[in-house]
């Protein structure tokens, strides 16, 4: 059976078609640029990339791309084959604590949840809407990024501000990358031995999030009402003090959204030295940059902080701290200097193993602490995708 997946953005459409329940992948894509003259995708089959160019206006006609690339490609025969689709959905918000089938409620309920993830859902919405029209009879799934995290307590979800902010605007920490927290805990489980078991995930790439895992469900993360709160991103500014908006505003004469979509787009590493991508800031360090030595002590930091603040909150019983996401599956000294930091709490490393394991390297997964380590620590490669196509194998199975 062909289970398609797909994560639609503002302007990009990532795709993957499986053959379930295998879990096998066939076919693979990423189209960008949508709306701009430059569009462009890259197709993967059979481990070769194979790329393309037109211009495309808009999501129905990147949508239209990526089903003459499945049949190009011979990876489908007809569109008939197409069993199910599984749509990666920002935010949920309360209503909805696990992946569901979308119908016409589901696909409102997002539009009006576009208040709270304004730069995603559009995108989102796009997708689905596309594929509804050109693939009417085929049931497809919504696996929500906030899903995940609505286990977690009330006074780890609230915040201190007037009580019927809640109550009127929602205004509550949610949480984002559930799919790949989910995804973590399923298989840190399998390799534990347990369902109930307690973890400190380090979902850590150019966004970045940090879950504490009690008894096999959410019981705190990092991110908040938007993906904007938590740790320093590589864009995103992660927790500051809310006055620096009003504060910003007056001194500079940029309005609230101005100043919010530059600590969005503007600040976190690029921020503090010029550059977002983690090697990037690595590659300056080394050639004694001040500013990407300071942005990657601040960075460090505050990761090793959160663990440390989850480490306390889970009792100090921990059976395991992940490792994962593009810095966090390749980001070898970024991992050593986190670490390190948490030397106070019982925690080592083995470098020469954390040396050994990285995406572009044979070993891709494994234990990194070292043999006198309070807590195992782990590097395991997420997989979004395939918890979004497993979710919708599921459900439709059901339906």
């Amino acid at each position: 059976m062909k289970f398609l997946c797909v994560n639609a953005g503002s302007s990009s459409l990532k795709f993957q078609l499986f053959d379930m329940p295998e879990e096998k992948v066939i076919i693979s894509g990423y189209i960008e640029k949508i709306g701009l003259e430059d569009s462009f995708w890259t197709t993967k089959v059979n481990g070769e990339k194979i790329k393309g160019a037109k211009y495309l206006k808009n999501h129905n006609e990147a949508v239209q791309v990526l089903l003459d690339e499945l049949i190009e490609h011979k990876a489908v025969k007809s569109l008939d084959e197409i069993k199910g689709v599984g749509h990666r959905v920002l935010h949920g918000g309360e209503k909805y604590s696990n992946s569901v089938l979308i119908t016409d409620e589901v696909i409102e309920d997002i539009k009006e949840l576009t208040k709270l993830g304004p730069l995603h859902h559009p995108g989102n919405l796009a997708g689905i809407e596309a594929l509804k029209e050109v693939l009417p009879n085929v049931p497809m799934v919504a696996v929500y990024d906030t899903a995940f995290h609505q286990t977690m307590p009330k006074e780890n979800y609230m915040y201190p501000v007037p009580y019927e902010w809640y109550l009127k605007y929602g205004v509550r920490k949610y949480g984002f990358h559930g799919t790949s927290h989910k995804y973590i805990t399923t298989v840190m489980k399998e390799k534990l031995g347990k369902d109930d078991v307690n973890l400190i995930i380090c979902h850590i790439g150019s966004g970045a999030s940090i879950s504490a895992i009690k008894d096999g469900k959410c019981f705190d993360t990092t991110m908040g009402i938007t993906p904007l709160d938590g740790l320093m991103m590589g864009t995103r500014s992660g927790a500051i003090d809310p006055s620096i908006l009003e504060y910003v505003c007056k001194e500079s004469g940029m309005d609230i959204g101005e100043v919010t979509n530059a600590l969005n787009k503007k600040s976190g590493l690029l921020g503090v030295c010029g550059f977002s991508d983690n090697r990037d800031v690595e590659k300056a360090a080394a050639s004694g940059d001040e500013r990407a030595v300071l942005a990657l002590n601040m960075y460090h930091d505050r990761i090793a902080n959160y663990i440390a603040q989850y480490y306390i909150e889970l009792g100090g019983k921990v059976d395991a701290i992940v490792f994962t996401a593009g810095i966090g599956e390749n980001g070898i000294e970024s991992r050593e200097e986190i670490i390190n930091r948490l030397a106070p709490i019982g925690l080592t490393i083995d470098k020469e193993v954390n040396n050994t394991i990285a995406g572009y390297r044979d070993k891709q997964e494994g234990i990194i602490s070292g043999k006198d380590s309070k807590v195992a620590i782990y590097v395991v490669p997420t997989n979004e995708e395939l918890m979004i196509i497993k979710d919708t194998y599921e459900i439709v199975n059901k339906k």
